[in-house]
């Protein structure tokens, strides 16, 4: 018997490490959190892997989703029992146990009782290696019952296989393509099936019914550094001045952070002959904005900070602020990653988003995992943006049109065994925190 350690950032690359190595025969004899990532202890020609089935079967799957079902209750009865503990602690906190409060009438004799040894307080260290250890564990069953699943799906529905397989080349997610393919479960014929799903995803993208420059206001441009919030500022401003002039617009800066970013926005106003206003962290926006009113359209440029910084906070609460009334338009590179995407959402949706602007469509080699978001999150999508000219590289998007060009641009080759498998692992772990 082969045994072997592997280390590796996060599960799935443990995973593909094991699978590359020792192949999938392999068995994970052992698993930990260790600092920087997790290892993994599998075995080849492991003793009890000559009794396992060798291909995916109901009654494998059904216990391994047993098993997903009490790493769920255990991670639920932890939590309360946290909870329990603090509430006990609270409970005894405010009592005065003293002489002058007995807790028994003084004539009755109670004979002695010797006391009880008191608990010792738990260690939280524990319930952190508790927590680690049963995340470790439901993220090794995600792993494993997304491959088993789509081992499963391959043998007993080939159509629907490919269909997943074409979606994932354009990267959408896992929950997002499982919708798509329930919508045309009944379809038979793959051409008919997948101008149905393209249809029903042109029909999911949001778009606004009136264009953000037309309908007027305050408009915000937010998002993390290197977006293209600043450049699609100009764009929007190049093309309000072309249609209606520039006496009915004033541009707004409250990036102090960048080097040269209100250098930037300066020059602008000076090409454009619109003025600009200085916000430095502190001031008020709202008082700021007054003067500005009677301006049909104010847009606003902000500093791309990072999640962690306290300015990014005080940014949004600014933004999000009584008195304002800004639409704040999420700006989103195409070419950034999945993980960067959701991050930028999840950070920036706080100071309420009125929608999201797509940039760099030019550049990027996937459109799936930005649609994704958009969809799933209900953001509209008010403008895409495809080049460096300005204002012509900015553009109304066209639902259909946009869906295309995801085609248009989707990976050439098929996906991986690992990559499908990692898609319907997704599905559990998204499932997985429903059902939390």
């Amino acid at each position: 018997m082969q045994v072997k350690r592997f280390f590796a950032a996060d599960m799935r690359q443990a995973m593909k490490l094991v699978r590359d190595e020792l192949g999938a025969d392999a068995a994970i004899i052992g698993n930990r959190r260790i600092a920087g990532g997790v290892e993994l202890t599998a075995a080849l020609d492991y003793k009890l892997s000559a009794l396992a089935p060798r291909v995916p079967n109901a009654e494998l799957e059904d216990e391994l989703r047993k098993t997903h079902s009490r790493i769920a209750t255990a991670q639920a009865e932890l939590s309360s029992r946290n909870d329990t503990d603090e509430g006990n602690r609270q409970l005894f906190a405010g009592l005065s146990l003293t002489a002058s409060e007995p807790l028994i009438e003084p004539h009755l004799e109670v004979p002695p009782v010797p006391a009880a040894p008191a608990a010792a307080p738990v260690d939280p260290r524990l319930f952190d290696a508790m927590r680690s250890e049963l995340s470790g564990l439901r993220e090794l069953l995600e792993v494993q019952l997304g491959s088993l699943a789509w081992n499963q799906l391959q043998g007993s529905k080939p159509l629907q296989a490919n269909l997943w397989r074409r979606l994932q080349r354009v990267g959408l997610s896992g929950p997002l393509a499982r919708e798509l393919l329930d919508l045309v479960g009944e379809i038979d014929e793959p051409r008919h099936a997948w101008r149905m799903i393209l249809a029903h995803l042109a029909r999911m993208i949001d778009v606004p019914e009136i264009e953000p420059i037309e309908e007027g206001g305050v408009i915000a441009m937010v998002g993390p550094a290197g977006m293209g919030k600043t450049t699609t500022l100009a764009k929007l401003a190049a093309r309000y001045v072309l249609k209606y002039g520039a006496s009915n617009l004033a541009l707004v800066s409250m990036d102090s952070f960048r080097i040269g970013a209100q250098e930037q926005l300066k020059t602008l106003g000076r090409i454009l002959n619109v003025s600009v206003t200085y916000v430095d962290p502190g001031e008020s926006l709202a008082q700021a904005l007054e003067p500005l009113l009677r301006k049909r359209v104010v847009l606003i440029d902000t500093a791309g900070l990072q999640a962690s910084d306290p300015a990014l906070r005080m940014q949004l609460e600014t933004l999000a602020g009584r008195g304002i009334a800004s639409k704040n338009y999420l700006v989103l590179a195409t070419t950034s990653q999945k993980q960067v995407l959701t991050a930028a959402y999840h950070s920036y949706k706080r100071c309420g988003l009125a929608g999201c602007i797509l940039t760099k469509l030019d550049e990027t080699a996937c459109l799936g995992e930005v649609l994704s978001l958009a969809i799933s999150h209900e953001l509209p999508v008010a403008y895409l943006t495809d080049g460096p000219r300005i204002p012509d590289d900015l553009h109304l998007p066209r639902k259909h049109q946009l869906v295309s060009r995801a085609v248009s641009v989707q990976m050439q080759e098929d996906p991986s065994e690992e990559a499908m498998a990692d898609m319907f692992a997704d599905l559990y772990h998204n499932s997985g925190k429903r059902a939390g």
